[in-house]
């Protein structure tokens, strides 16, 4: 077993002689490492051997046994002093005890005493050795546990279940180090309906799972745990622009995912919270943004921010938190789900209304929740209620019969308005992306990233609605346009085709042929020869 070391020090060299002599080190654990005559010297030995035992005398030149105690107890607390001392002062032994100091002899040293005081010194150490060693194991153990600790942190975040007091300080405890400014969440919810055959299903959302973490969370500053049987990101953003980007590179894999991997994966993108505490608000974001995939499809990304109307992203109030799976339906705009969400807040209306008190108010809330929702989404809900004068009471007022049939029409009214604003938004886009082409279609380099760019959306997001407005992705739409204008400039100039290429934005006259035979049957120069005849 390893030795415990010793420094001897002593004024006097034949001190130390009889000491290394007379006592049996080793039998007691113990090892002489070094000696010195005065405590300046003692101090530079100890600074380079870092012994676990000092003994030394306290009448001493230069550096006295108690000053050389005192910098030692500062420098190395761990170190342990045994004072001796031809004087049997009560001032020595008085100030040995402040500085902690346990085992203290008077000269001549007995052999046997000395042997004694290194027995118990040695039973100290070895418990304090074994307290470390057991520190050690739990400092192990805690590593090991570490990122089930800050899964299960990042989980109760997410849900909202952490308190204040408690945030910063777990924050600290399981080493979640992240700045910000801003903080979003991002969702991968991987199909268990679309499975490559011979292939189970939570295998596949495991290998989607370690994809995501070697190709996405490398790249960006966050934290990844899975909850639900979803991968959940938890990311560092710098600005609200860094979405965008965060969206495409989602998209990205989530296109590779099913090309490669055959999986159905679906990213949802929340909004941006200024404060980690508050990032159960992205969370529901992203979740929400999963649910949309009935509308805009799977195997990509959907950014919440983007899909609702820029001046009306949702903020779910905490009010309206009753009513919250009832506003899910009514935003993802399944007439069935609406309805099936609408009966159960009639079924939890009568169920908790004890007192027509109970139920008057409770039929306010339904109201005003209403309102508040279409005011969040820049909807008038006067005018979709009708205008009706003393709409709360007369609400209060229904059977629950004619109650069900309002809020199931009501519900569907929002929704519908809301598919409205969305189409208008979408159709704004395209319509923007559509003066972009006829702008800049002559740039050789223009190229979705940049349309993109300056409409401030995400590639995912824009090409699934050009797709849906115009019928062709939006490189169809902009070769399309070119090959038209080429065409016109074929048939009312002179022009050489190299020209013309180059004038629609093609900077290799073979390639230009090559397109535009391909959209009308012919090359450029039959194209113009034919028409020429007629």
């Amino acid at each position: 077993m390893e030795r415990y070391k010793v420094i001897l020090v002593d004024d006097e060299e034949e001190v130390i002689d009889v000491m290394e002599e007379k006592i049996r080190w080793n039998e007691l654990g113990f090892e002489v490492v070094g000696s010195a005559t005065n405590g300046v010297k003692a101090l530079e030995l100890i600074e380079k051997l870092q012994p676990d035992v000092v003994l030394t005398d306290i009448k001493m030149p230069y550096m006295d046994g108690l000053e050389l105690a005192r910098r030692v107890r500062a420098d190395y607390p761990n170190i342990y002093i045994m004072l001796c001392t031809g004087f049997d002062e009560f001032e020595y032994a008085k100030e040995a005890v402040h500085l902690e100091i346990k085992e203290y002899m008077l000269k001549p040293i007995n052999a046997v005493e000395l042997s004694e005081c290194l027995t118990r010194l040695k039973d100290t150490l070895d418990k304090e050795r074994e307290e470390k060693l057991n520190v050690k194991k739990l400092e192990d153990y805690f590593q090991e546990a570490l990122p089930a600790l800050k899964s299960n942190f990042l989980i109760s975040l997410i849900e909202g279940r952490v308190s204040e007091e408690d945030y910063k300080r777990f924050l600290t405890a399981y080493q979640v180090d992240m700045k910000g400014p801003l903080f979003c969440c991002v969702v991968f919810h991987t199909s268990a309906n679309h499975v490559p055959e011979g292939m189970d299903s939570l295998l596949l959302s495991m290998s989607v799972d370690r994809e995501i973490k070697q190709r996405l969370t490398e790249k960006w500053k966050c934290q990844e745990f899975i909850y639900l049987g979803n991968t959940v990101l938890v990311l560092e953003v710098n600005t609200e622009e860094n979405l965008v980007q965060i969206t495409d590179e989602c998209d990205r894999f989530c296109r590779w995912a099913y090309r490669i991997m055959g999986a159905v994966v679906t990213a949802g993108v929340g909004t941006t919270c200024e404060s980690l505490y508050d990032i159960s608000t992205s969370y529901e974001g992203a979740r929400e943004a999963v649910s949309y995939r009935v509308l805009y499809g799977t195997k990509r990304a959907i950014n919440i921010g983007e899909i609702v109307p820029k001046e009306s992203k949702i903020q779910t109030q905490q009010e309206e938190a009753r009513m919250q799976e009832l506003f899910r339906a009514i935003h993802v705009g399944d007439e069935e789900e609406i309805e099936k969400a609408a009966r159960k807040e009639i079924e939890k209306l009568h169920k908790n209304a004890k007192t027509i008190g109970q139920y008057n108010l409770a039929t306010m809330e339904i109201v005003s929740g209403y309102f508040k929702f279409c005011s969040n989404n820049s909807l008038d809900f006067n005018e979709m209620s009708g205008n009706v004068p003393n709409l709360y009471q007369k609400v209060s007022q229904m059977d629950e019969s004619a109650l069900t049939s309002w809020i199931i029409g009501m519900s569907l009214k929002i929704s519908e308005q809301l598919k409205n604003a969305r189409n208008s938004t979408s159709r704004r886009l395209v319509t923007e992306a559509q003066n972009i082409v006829r702008e800049r279609y002559m740039e050789s380099e223009i190229t979705l990233d940049d349309v993109c760019s300056a409409l401030g959306v995400s590639n995912s997001y824009f090409s699934s609605i050009f797709k849906k407005e115009m019928g062709k992705s939006f490189i169809s739409y902009l070769t399309d346009y070119r090959m038209d204008i080429a065409a016109e400039m074929i048939l009312n100039t002179t022009e050489k085709s190299y020209t013309i290429a180059e004038k629609v934005g093609y900077l290799d006259a073979n390639y230009f042929s090559y397109v535009f035979k391909k959209k009308f049957g012919m090359s450029p120069s039959k194209y113009r020869n034919e028409h020429l005849k007629k």
